[in-house]
């Protein structure tokens, strides 16, 4: 009796130890990466850097990188996915968020990343379950604008109003796994409320090139779509090149991290579906 107590008390520890690391999914691959950057981070002075600085060094690292899709979606429990080896758009934007903002913080360590990546990707900051993470972009800026992690500056260099009212989700749980629950799908419902409650703008694709001026690099661009039940199709960082404003994204159509040859107004006018852009801007850590 004792030999199976004193087992079971090894096994109780052993599980108290564990979950935060369950809740994380990180290949190998990934965390050398990872580890890489922390380290030359921590060989630069960031403090002497402004925020959108440092997101453009930081972004620039990535180039390259494929793109993968879905790297979020995996079966099972929502985990905290850290991959640097492969991203999609959204991915690529948080990434290098995460590790600019840890670098400012001067808090280069492995933890410090994940708990940032969190705060980041999930309503109030904190994992739970499938419905907690930012799904819809827009109310990715609403709710980290909450957080002081950004501010939309739409409105302020002359965005007009945005009808923003989707319902793209709740409308088709087939295309996602996890909405094969009926609650996963009512608390989506409720989020696609609250955006919709919401005033927004954007700036027409047509008249990007009379606000530029006012975009600088580093800047986060969400693309806005004319389809009704979505709200951004697209995000990357802005990035001035012979006074125009280019996109440095994780490219579907090239299938890795690049800045488009094009300007981001002429990479807007060759799509139909894409009607326009957000402008967010990253808030300095003093």
């Amino acid at each position: 009796m004792q030999i199976v107590s004193v087992l079971s008390t090894i096994f109780f520890l052993l599980v108290l130890a564990v979950p935060a690391q369950t809740q994380t999914v990180c290949t190998p691959e990934s965390r050398e990466r990872l580890e890489t950057f922390l380290e030359r981070l921590s060989g630069e002075n960031v403090q002497e850097k402004n925020i959108n600085g440092l997101l453009m060094e930081i972004g620039s690292w990535f180039l390259g990188t494929p793109y993968v899709e879905k790297t979020l979606e995996l079966p099972g429990p929502e985990r905290l996915v850290v991959n640097l080896t492969g991203l999609d758009c959204t991915t690529y934007l948080e990434t290098v968020l995460a590790l600019a903002r840890v670098a400012k913080q001067g808090n280069l360590r492995m933890e410090a990343y994940e708990k940032e990546l969190e705060r980041i990707r999930y309503q109030q900051g904190k994992l739970g379950e499938y419905p907690s993470r930012l799904h819809y972009f827009t109310d990715w800026i609403y709710q980290n604008e909450q957080k002081g992690l950004v501010r939309d500056i739409t409105q302020l260099i002359g965005g007009q109003p945005y009808e923003n009212k989707p319902t793209f989700m709740s409308s088709n749980p087939k295309y996602y796994a996890q909405l094969n629950r009926t609650d996963y799908v009512e608390a989506l419902t409720e989020a696609e409320k609250a955006i919709a409650k919401r005033s927004y703008f954007y700036i027409p694709k047509a008249e990007i090139h009379r606000h530029e001026r006012q975009i600088q690099s580093g800047d986060l661009i969400a693309i806005t779509t004319t389809l009704p039940n979505l709200d951004v199709v697209h995000v990357g960082f802005a990035v001035e090149q012979g006074g125009r404003i280019h996109l440095m994204h994780a490219s579907l159509t090239s299938k890795e991290v690049e800045i488009s040859a094009k300007t981001l107004q002429d990479y807007l006018m060759g799509n139909k579906s894409q009607s326009g852009i957000v402008v967010s801007r990253a808030v300095d850590l003093d």
